[in-house]
């Protein structure tokens, strides 16, 4: 047994220089555990970062930033058959992009790394090693086949299937023997004695007695990697990690990780189990819904600011539920003890309202609306490129007033490039047919209008032109405002529907007003 605990070990490393390397990392982590707050956010990379993944991150987030703590990203890639190419680094680019970086991570390293648990395993090996030497962990045989067989066997009985623990009992010469044949046998956990109960920080008190339900799990499978019960336990534990809050999926195995804590002779941090994020209609978000992944909601143009806000709106943890706050603010006002057990749902349908608030905000901060022009200025050139029959229109001025005079109608800065909105960019193709079926005085109207912009308000405002308009209908025997409106808007846009003539003329600014009123003419 010495001998397979040894290739457990990390090569060219005695157990007695891993326990001095690991006794100074634990030192730089300070003795006393409550001297400061370290949260984690442990996911898999079995997958990119969707929804329910940045809520678990968020919570850990603002609690740690509340108490000026810090917030760790660990990935736990023991599953190797399962990694998704990319979901590494995709995992730690969303939580940036998401405004909520790791303080330590396996980008950004930190006093308690390795982040990557495939590059812990001796961590893992010597941890088993003093579970089986005071007798908490044993050594397994069973071959893959006679578990799956065991399996289905519970299930015809209508049985949940469980480990029927016949290695437990097995001789020092049974292991010896059987060590020789398969020098690479599994090791379990042992489930003796009464759960520990402990306190839930969001669901109360709690115990499981999972050695009546279960059979002893596996901690650390034949190729040397740990399950996720072993590995979250020393983990936590090596990094000093104070508050687990993690999904309630993981609620009733707590007491199994308590019992391991025991075993080792190690203190449990505080355990906080957050409900599940669903669908409104209380069915679970899934990875096979494509738009769940935080990817998905980049590229499409949504702020992070609102997505924090609304995956928060729709659960518990603060005071009241309001729409519009921003990260601070969540920090400020989030109180663990008010999440509550129940499932929060999530409205995605609610997002662009949500989206348009933020965006709003932003477009009121100098700084942020300087960059929102640049950002649509790359939008232009990708929607139109070489459409674009005037340069002018990525001028920083003239997109700036654009989206000053769109903020609160838009929910997103790709809005502004939508079919709805391409007359702010190219000149649209219209016939004169097209406006005479509308009304037969084409040639008076847009005289008028030509009149009115090379009078010496050519600056007018929108309250302004509105008026001026108003009065030019008035003046015009046999048609009504509402059409000369119609024949403006077609003239100017090529389309019937859209902002106010008024803004329109605004937005595109005297000169190229004249331009397209001009074309008219001449058509």
């Amino acid at each position: 047994m010495a001998v397979f605990l040894k290739r457990l070990l990390h090569p060219g490393r005695s157990p007695a220089a891993l326990g001095r390397l690991m006794g100074r990392r634990e030192a730089s982590l300070g003795t006393d555990p409550g001297a400061a707050v370290r949260v984690r956010f442990a996911p898999s990379p079995t997958g990119f970062l969707h929804l329910g993944g940045l809520r678990t991150a968020l919570y850990n987030y603002i609690f740690a930033k509340k108490h000026q703590g810090s917030f760790i990203l660990r990935l736990e890639d023991t599953d190797q058959t399962r990694l998704v190419p990319g979901a590494a680094e995709n995992i730690e680019d969303m939580l940036e992009w998401a405004g909520v970086p790791p303080d330590e991570s396996p980008r950004r390293g930190g006093p308690a790394g390795p982040y990557l648990q495939s590059q812990r395993l001796a961590l893992y090996a010597q941890a088993a090693e003093a579970l089986l030497k005071s007798g908490a962990a044993y050594l397994c045989f069973c071959s893959p086949q006679r578990l799956e067989l065991l399996k289905k066997e519970a299930l015809r009985n209508r049985q949940t299937p469980r480990y029927d623990n016949r290695c437990r009992s097995l001789s020092q010469a049974q292991v010896a023997q059987k060590l020789a044949t398969d020098p690479k046998p599994a090791i379990r956990f042992r489930l003796d004695g009464e759960a520990p109960a402990f306190q839930d920080l969001v669901y109360g008190w709690n115990r499981h007695e999972v050695a009546s339900v279960e059979g002893d799990p596996v901690i650390l499978k034949s190729d040397g990697f740990p399950t996720y019960h072993l590995a979250s336990v020393v983990d936590d534990h090596h990094m000093g990690i104070s508050h687990v809050l993690r999904g309630s999926e993981w609620l009733v195995s707590t007491s199994k990780h308590l019992l391991l804590y025991q075993a080792l002779g190690w203190q449990p941090p505080h355990f906080a189990h957050l409900p599940l994020l669903l669908n409104k209609d209380g069915s679970k978000l899934s990875k096979r819904q494509g738009d769940i992944f935080l990817e998905h909601f980049a590229a499409t143009g949504f702020l992070p600011d609102a997505l924090l806000d609304i995956i928060t709106n729709c659960g518990s943890g603060f005071a009241e539920s309001q729409m519009g706050r921003t990260l601070p603010e969540l920090i400020a006002q989030f109180d663990l003890s008010r999440v509550t057990c129940h499932s929060a749902l999530l409205d995605l349908e609610k997002l662009p309202e949500f989206n348009r608030l933020h965006l709003r905000r932003l477009v009121g901060d100098e700084t942020q609306r300087c960059q929102l022009v640049g950002q649509l200025q790359a939008l232009v050139e990708e929607a139109f490129g070489s459409q674009l029959q005037d340069r002018e229109v990525l001028d920083p001025a003239y997109v700036e007033r654009i989206i000053l005079l769109r903020q609160g109608h838009i929910c997103r800065l790709q809005d502004l490039v939508s079919p709805a909105y391409s007359y702010l960019w190219t000149r649209p193709a219209v016939g004169r047919a097209q406006l005479g079926a509308i009304s037969e005085k084409v040639d008076i109207i847009a005289k008028r209008v030509l009149r009115l912009l090379e009078g010496p308000g050519t600056n007018l405002t929108q309250d302004v032109l509105n008026g001026e308009l108003k009065k030019l209908s008035d003046g015009l025997e046999g048609i009504k405002h509402s059409n000369v409106m119609k024949l403006l808007r077609v003239a100017l846009s090529g389309q019937q529907q859209g902002p106010p003539v008024a803004e329109m003329m605004v937005s595109l600014g005297p000169k190229e007003v004249r331009e397209r009123i001009q074309k008219v003419l001449c058509s």
